[in-house]
């Protein structure tokens, strides 16, 4: 579905991500691995136009990276631009007032959505929800949001380890990915097996 998007809003890619409220964000596909990178960017910064679109049930449309939408997301739009990105379209997937989660479709240059595209974003939206619903196309859908539930155990278990609060533990993970420069998902995994360890004199 990301790679038809693709192709029918004459995208750079697309991604697709599952949230729920709070914390509860994780990755569930991309149109190629550049991609699924670039969006996963928005979890690890905890800021970007899939957040907001998620927050508001509203779409955001950024024609381009200008220095407005760097002061809007002053982390995540340097890094996102870096990555050749000159503009992003999120797009709500929900069901009345219940939300699943948010389309993004990303261009390396800058300009909006004609009519016609946004009319087509919306119907790639749907489209996604109606396979979120169902949950059995591809048999894949279970597979990743599983891959990517170890990143409530990590927050889970920073939390024990620093004495501090979920929130907290989550803003830590954050900023450990963000000054290594991991994506969020291996820094949880590395949390999870035991190869890393917060305590109360890291400053990550």
């Amino acid at each position: 579905m990301c790679a038809d998007a693709t192709v029918a809003l004459s995208a750079t890619g697309v991604g697709v991500s599952v949230m729920s409220g709070g914390d509860g964000h994780r990755m569930c596909t991309a149109s190629d691995p550049a991609i699924e990178r670039i969006e996963e960017l928005q979890f690890t910064f905890g800021e970007g136009p899939c957040i907001d679109a998620f927050a508001s049930s509203r779409p955001v449309l950024v024609s381009d990276f200008d220095e407005t939408v760097m002061r809007r997301w002053p982390v995540y739009g340097p890094a996102v631009q870096e990555s050749g990105i000159r503009a992003v379209f999120a797009f709500p997937l929900q069901v009345g007032a219940v939300r699943l989660g948010v389309l993004d479709v990303f261009r390396t240059r800058p300009g909006q959505l004609s009519r016609d595209q946004i009319g087509w974003a919306v119907t790639f939206a749907d489209r996604a929800v109606a396979t979120l619903l169902d949950g059995k196309d591809d048999n894949d859908l279970d597979g990743v949001v599983e891959h990517y539930a170890h990143l409530y155990q990590a927050q889970g278990m920073v939390m024990v380890q620093l004495g501090v609060s979920l929130a907290e533990a989550m803003v830590r993970l954050r900023a450990y990915a963000y000054a290594e420069d991991r994506p969020l998902s291996e820094v949880a995994t590395d949390v999870v097996t035991r190869r890393l360890r917060f305590d109360s004199s890291q400053q990550p």
